[in-house]
C-alpha cells in the first residue's frame, strides 16, 4: 500500500493531510524517516506519526450508545442519523449501523463498514440473539412471558422462540434471534 493511503487511512487524516506530514518528515517506517509520499510498504512495517505507532485496518468497528432521536440509517432527509453523532473524519469508512433501533430507542448500536460480519449478526439463519431491556407499562405475568418466549403473532408472522427474563413486575430483557420491523413492540403489544 502507498504510504500516504496508509497514513491517511491509519491516522484519520484526508489525503493532502498524510502528504503533508509525511513530506515534513514526521513519519518513520520501520525506524527511518520516510518523505516519499508514493513509496509501498509492507504490510508488516512498524509506522510511527510523530513518534506514535499508528496502524491500518480495512474494517471500523465503533460501539457507539445511541441515543433517542436518532434514526439507525446512513441517511434521512427528515431526521438526524447514527451518523451524525460521528466526528466528519469517519465519513471516509463508509459506516452503517449492524441492525436497528427505533428513534425514540436508546442503547448499543454496532456501527461498521465489515459487510460480512453485518450480515454474519442479522442473519436470522445465524441466530444470534439481540438483547432489549423494556419497561412496560402495565406488569408482565408469567403466562405472557411464556408467550414471548414460545413466539408471538406480530401480525406479519409468528416470531422465532426468544428468550424472556423478568428484571421487575413491569421490566423484562428480551433477547431475539431475528429482527422485523418494530419487532420488540410488537412483540410486547402482542401479550
Amino acid at each position: 500500500m502507498r504510504l500516504d493511503k496508509f497514513v491517511s487511512d491509519a491516522a484519520a487524516m484526508t489525503r493532502s493531510e498524510s502528504r503533508k506530514a509525511i513530506k515534513s518528515g514526521r513519519i518513520t517506517v520501520d525506524g527511518g524517516v520516510v518523505r516519499d509520499i508514493s513509496v509501498h510498504i509492507a504490510e508488516n512495517a512498524a509506522v510511527l506519526l510523530d513518534g506514535k505507532k499508528i496502524t491500518y485496518s480495512e474494517f471500523v468497528y465503533i460501539m457507539l450508545n445511541k441515543p433517542s432521536g436518532y434514526v439507525s440509517a446512513t441517511e434521512d432527509n427528515r431526521q438526524k442519523t447514527v451518523l451524525d453523532l460521528l466526528d466528519s473524519s469517519y465519513s471516509r469508512y463508509q459506516l452503517f449501523p449492524v441492525g436497528r433501533l427505533d428513534i425514540d430507542t436508546e442503547g448499543f448500536l454496532l456501527l461498521t463498514n465489515d459487510g460480512e460480519l453485518a450480515h454474519n449478526m442479522l442473519s436470522p439463519n445465524k441466530n444470534v440473539g439481540k438483547t432489549y431491556f423494556l419497561r412496560l407499562e402495565n406488569p408482565i405475568t408469567d403466562e405472557e412471558i411464556k408467550s414471548l418466549e414460545n413466539g408471538v403473532d406480530i401480525g406479519e408472522c409468528i416470531t422465532k422462540p426468544a428468550r424472556a427474563e423478568r428484571v421487575s413486575e413491569d421490566e423484562i430483557r428480551l433477547t431475539i434471534t431475528e429482527g422485523k420491523f418494530h419487532q420488540i413492540k410488537r412483540m410486547a403489544k402482542a401479550v
